[in-house]
């Protein structure tokens, strides 16, 4: 027998409770919506319990707790406190209104020093052995109410399935997702899935196949029976999501988030993550473990009504193209930093996702997204695409992302359009295998500083007027122009589009980076005409055919790292760092060698005066209030000198063999 389950139903909206039931003539409607607006300022906030042990009919006091946090979100209102007790809550949050301001939050938070977990999951019993190792559950399609995510197929602009289906849904064994297979002779006789990081948990696989009546599922278990374990299965789309856009002013705290069967987060669609904004500002997502969504696990993202999966619905046009119109729809309907963004997602545990740890489209703009640890993103890449990273934002306008611990993510970060006015400062970057950092077709200013990159790419540059300082490249860097797409540059602090154009490369600064060579030669992808070619190697001479020249000062080449053609007096040293991380009581310390050269490279102050201003925009390299930007410290806060600065992202590290914490 499975389980009933209480499922929303996901296609209908959730009025707010303060919204009138009947019409009313138009002056009647004015006096008693003031009235409600009286009586809601002046009533003091509340705090709601929820309890597993409560109940739905109770008052949601401490005393007499709501079972559901659904019940809690129905009837709080603005500065009022959502507090959940210990245990598991098997349901979707939908929050039907949100705060009016920073000062009127709703808040939602586990109760502290209880650990509290909402699971888009249900437990799954009646498994039947059909062989060794193998059994099967059928289960009723009515089970799942309006969303089946074992018909629900993973679809998208820029989607790729690797020639094979996809379903949104998963099967956990004790908290551990297995494999899904389009074959059922892959659950029978499991073979290794070569692509994916963890070997032999690929072969822990599952199936599906569906009628109209019931949904059969089959899984390899091995030696486990799956009716003494705990087996879970994703049934809800989302555990934190509104069903409307604009609830704003919304802060989850202290959960353990997980489960979700999520769709493709493209950024031309409706982005909904495990835990997501839904266009919506001001949110507080903090210190949650947030884990094991089939493709995103936080959403910063867009509306449906300004596009939903539009290239795919008309592949007759590029997919830029679309992008570009749905961009004008956003501003169209108030894409602003008065009614988008502005979010805060910070010291969260994110991981166990197949797309992004966090995704936003157009709606992550004048966020910060701070010391994050996101790790296991494409771990199983059993699907892929253009839209993947441990952080992948369109338009992150005066975002600041700091403090971040990335890795295992494929690749790390990727500001794919419009990065402008956002600074990627302090973070840490490794084991990454696509690339550590990506800038995709922007024209800045943006600026990355006191970082350190350790993957095998360091950075992937196919941007131009980004500033890069104090930071520790120890992979390759790769250069090149995008000729094919014109995109989107703006005003000033501004959603406003001040104009389009293509990327031509260069107009990059670097100054005070430390570059390590490696074993991998250089490469050239030939393109036409010479100035469009793509470089890829380990220091800056793969910039010396840009179109526009770089400004270059300062920086440290080791180990076969090779500067700038045009770069005055670089420090080109032979020996290697040879960096390596080393985890000991619970903390990473990142060892490597330097001699002298550091302490003697001809480094100065970064300035905003000496970064000038990003050429295509016409913008300066300043903060997000248009104040004067200084890198006056370090990776870690340390202040750096103020004549002769330390090159990379660490002031005075000493000299010989060097161990830094950097976590």
């Amino acid at each position: 027998m499975t389980p009933d389950v209480r499922y929303p139903d996901q296609s209908a909206t959730q009025p707010d409770s303060e919204t009138p039931s009947t019409c009313l003539p138009g002056t009647r409607l004015i006096r008693g919506a003031a009235l409600l607006l009286l009586v809601a300022f002046l009533a003091p906030a509340a705090e709601f319990h929820i309890s597993p042990k409560g109940s739905d009919r109770n008052s949601g006091t401490s005393s007499s707790p709501f079972k559901t946090i659904s019940a809690a979100a129905a009837v709080a209102q603005p500065g009022d406190v959502i507090t959940v007790h210990e245990g598991i809550y098997r349901e979707r949050v939908t929050p039907p209104r949100g705060g009016t301001s920073e000062s009127k939050r709703i808040v939602y938070q586990a109760a502290a020093g209880e650990k509290v977990t909402i699971t888009g999951a249900e437990v799954i019993r009646g498994w039947k052995l059909i062989q060794p190792g193998v059994w099967k559950v059928t289960i009723p399609n009515t089970y799942f109410g309006s969303y089946n995510p074992y018909k629900d197929l993973i679809v998208g602009d820029w989607f790729t399935g690797k020639g094979r289906p996809h379903h949104t849904g998963e099967v956990y064994l004790n908290g551990k997702s297995l494999w899904e297979t389009h074959l059922l002779e892959r659950v029978l006789s499991p073979q290794v899935f070569p692509d994916g990081r963890d070997q032999e948990g690929s072969t822990w696989t599952w199936f599906t196949e569906s009628d109209d009546v019931n949904t059969s599922l089959y899984a390899n278990f091995h030696d486990r029976n799956p009716n003494e374990e705990l087996v879970e299965i994703n049934v809800r789309d989302s555990c934190f999501y509104p069903a409307q856009p604009g609830r704003d002013y919304i802060t989850v705290r202290g959960f353990h988030l997980k489960q979700a069967a999520t769709q493709w987060a493209a950024p031309t669609a409706e982005q909904i993550g495990l835990i997501g904004t839904h266009w919506s500002k001001g949110w507080i997502i903090e210190n949650n473990v947030i884990s094991d969504s089939k493709c995103s696990c936080v959403t910063l993202g867009k509306d449906r009504k300004t596009g939903h999966n539009v290239w795919m619905n008309d592949p007759s046009r590029d997919g830029a193209i679309h992008y570009n119109e749905v961009i004008v729809r956003a501003l169209a309907i108030g894409w602003s930093r008065e009614k988008i963004g502005s979010h805060v997602v910070r010291n969260n545990t994110i991981f166990n996702c197949e797309q992004a740890g966090i995704a936003g489209s157009l709606g992550a703009i004048y966020s910060q997204i701070l010391n994050n640890h996101i790790y296991n993103v494409w771990a199983k890449r059993q699907f892929t695409g253009a839209e993947m990273g441990g952080i992948k934002l369109h338009a992150a306008i005066d975002v600041v992302i700091k403090g971040n611990r990335i890795h295992n993510a494929g690749r790390g970060l990727w500001l794919d359009w419009m990065a402008q006015g956002t600074r990627v400062t302090g973070n840490l970057f490794y084991d990454n295998t696509t690339d550590d950092i990506f800038v995709e077709v922007d024209h800045g200013p943006f600026v990355i500083d006191n970082n350190v990159l350790l993957s095998e790419v360091s950075l992937r540059d196919w941007s131009e007027g980004g500033a890069y300082a104090h930071n520790l490249m120890a992979g390759r860097v790769s250069s090149s122009p995008e000729l094919s797409r014109s995109t989107p540059y703006h005003r000033a602090h501004s959603t406003a589009l001040a104009g389009l154009r293509n990327i031509k490369g260069g107009d990059d600064r670097f100054y005070n980076n430390i570059f390590i060579g490696g074993a991998q030669p250089a490469q050239a992808e030939s393109r036409s005409p010479a100035a469009a070619r793509r470089f890829d190697g380990y220091g800056l001479w793969v910039y010396d055919t840009r179109e526009a020249n770089l400004q270059a000062g300062g920086n440290v080449y080791y180990n076969g790292a090779k500067p700038y053609g045009l770069e005055a007096a670089p420090t080109v040293d032979a020996g290697n760092p040879k960096p390596v991380i080393v985890e000991q009581g619970g903390h990473g310390y990142l060892v490597l060698h330097l001699g002298p050269e550091v302490a003697q490279a001809g480094t100065q102050r970064v300035t905003t005066a000496l970064l000038g201003k990003a050429r295509i925009p016409n913008l300066a390299f300043e903060k997000a209030d248009g104040s004067e930007l200084l890198l006056s410290t370090d990776f870690a806060g340390k202040r750096r000198s103020d004549s002769t600065p330390t090159p990379g992202p660490f002031e005075t590290p000493g000299q010989g063999e060097v161990k830094i914490r950097i976590w």
